[in-house]
Parts: structure tokens; sequence; C-alpha cells
């Protein structure tokens, strides 16, 4: 297939571009700017340029592709993400309008709902949506997955907070920089607040999966791990960095301290026998005993 990626240069995008090359299928992906236009042509891929703005390109984008997996998503200013959504929101729409009545395949991204306690699966979706992005996102999700109705073989797939992996840059790589200014590898609470998570390379593998055989409506779950306890994330940490291990006021993680007080399990049972996905790659304090994230 030609596969049409948008956020090809981003941390989910640049490896299911990879992993789409690896299974023989041709690749463009979107580029808003020089660099990323010259780093998704390093790996491989043709490219069209624009970004989520652009409607016409992803229109152009989306008509000439066999199939097209929507991870871009504007996080320039968490302050503002009604924006982001709603930029998220026209692209779905631009996209879903080409593809009406081909009955092409689209995987969109969502993030799997924190339910206070209770692990998520598929079929859950929570009032509140996801932490980070609250209900918008989930109301894009349910807007792809609506496509099915008009002839597009459309996907939703959930990730969790975490996506590790050599190079990560985000949640993970935030809480050691955190620790290492702070001198102490923080938790919040008693530290029994869960959190799931996925290797990148699992997650490309589920996207490309979906490209190719989940039917149309499809909830999707990356969850490598289900739910790693904070406490244990932090101990991880404080072995990485010779770092003393104490629970710390949420407030002093700003942004983080909120996100670690939520339980926020996960499941991927129905994925799991729907596409034959198993994750193969290192779990989350496997990932971080690698020492990748401290620099060895």
């Amino acid at each position: 297939m030609r596969v049409f990626v948008t956020g090809a240069s981003g941390w989910n995008g640049r490896h299911l571009v990879a992993e789409l090359l690896g299974a023989g299928h041709q690749v463009v992906g979107l580029a808003r700017s020089d660099a990323s236009a010259t780093f998704v042509a390093g790996l491989g891929a043709d490219v069209l340029r624009g970004g989520l703005d652009d409607l016409d390109s992803l229109r152009a984008g989306a008509d000439a592709a066999d199939a097209v997996a929507h991870l871009a998503f504007i996080h320039d200013d968490f302050t503002r993400m009604d924006l982001a959504i709603e930029a998220d929101a026209r692209a779905v729409a631009a996209i879903g309008e080409v593809l009406a009545g081909t009955g092409k395949p689209l995987v969109t991204t969502g993030g799997t709902p924190a339910l206070g306690g209770r692990t998520a699966v598929e079929s859950d979706w929570s009032p509140l949506g996801n932490p980070g992005t609250g209900p918008g996102r989930d109301a894009n999700a349910r807007a792809a997955l609506a496509l099915a109705d008009r002839g597009v073989r459309s996907s939703v797939l959930r990730l969790p907070p975490t996506v590790h992996g050599t190079g990560d840059h985000g949640f993970i790589a935030a809480l050691v920089g955190l620790a290492r200014q702070q001198g102490v590898a923080g938790y919040v609470g008693d530290g029994s607040a869960r959190w799931a998570a996925v290797h990148v390379k699992d997650a490309a593998r589920l996207y490309r999966l979906a490209l190719e055989h989940a039917s149309a409506g499809t909830v999707l779950h990356g969850i490598g791990d289900g739910g790693v306890p904070g406490r244990e994330i932090a101990a991880a940490i404080g072995r990485g960095l010779d770092l003393p291990v104490a629970s710390v006021p949420a407030e002093s993680l700003g942004f983080f301290g909120m996100m670690l007080s939520l339980d926020y399990a996960a499941a991927a049972p129905r994925t799991r026998e729907l596409l034959d996905w198993k994750p193969e790659h290192p779990g989350l304090i496997e990932d971080l005993d690698l020492g990748h994230y401290f620099g060895r």
C-alpha cells in the first residue's frame, strides 16, 4: 500500500514510517518544516509539505494514498489544548471527506482513559476523556470511528501516556530531568497509582497491523505494561541516577505531579485477539534499566 502518514517526523511517526517501509509499503510523510522534510526523506519516505492547518495538503495526501495513518497532533502549547483539539478535528474531517466511500483504511490516534482505579479496556470511554487532553480528543476519535458508516475502514489506536524507547524525549525523559534537578526520584502519595506504557516499536507495529487488518469502527489499545506503579518508575530512575527515592508533593513535579496522581491502568485484550498483536520489546522498567534515559 501507499500510506500517507501525518506526524511522520514525530516520535511515534518516525517509527511507524520505518515499520511500514520494512513491511514493503510505500510511505508519504507530511512535513511542515524544512527540517522535518529532510528528516522524513532520510527515513526513506516521500514528502508532502504541509501541516494540520493546511487542509488542502491533507486532502491531497489522503486522495493519493491507499491508506492513511493520522498521528500528528499539535503539542506546542499545553495551555491552549483546545486549539490543538480543534485543529485535529478539522484534520480528521478533511481526511474523512476524501476517503468517504472508498473503503480505504484510516487509523487515527487517541489516548487511553483514566478510570480511577479500574483498568481501561477498548470498550471504555471516560466522561472526562484523556487526562492530558480532556474529552475533546475523545470526540475526535468518535468522529473518526463514525466514518465507518461513510465507507471508510476507520479505526482508532489509543495509546497510554508513556510510549518509551531509545531517543524518547517525552514523559519519562521529563521525569528523569526533574529528578536530576531536584536530587530525588519522586513519586506522588504512596506511589501506588499505576501507569500503562508501551514500547514505541510495539506501537508502530500495531499501527501497521491496524492499517492492514483492522475492521471498520474498531477501537484498539496499544498497551505493553498494563499498569506500572509510580514508585517502581521512581525506583528505576533512582537506580539510573544514583539518587534517593521518596514520596514528594505533587506540586513539586508541576504538570507531571497531577498526572502521576492518577491511576492510569489499561489493557488490550480485544486488540491482542483481533490482530494477534503481542508486545515484543522491553517493558518500561526494563527499558529504564537499559540506561539510555541516563545517557549510558
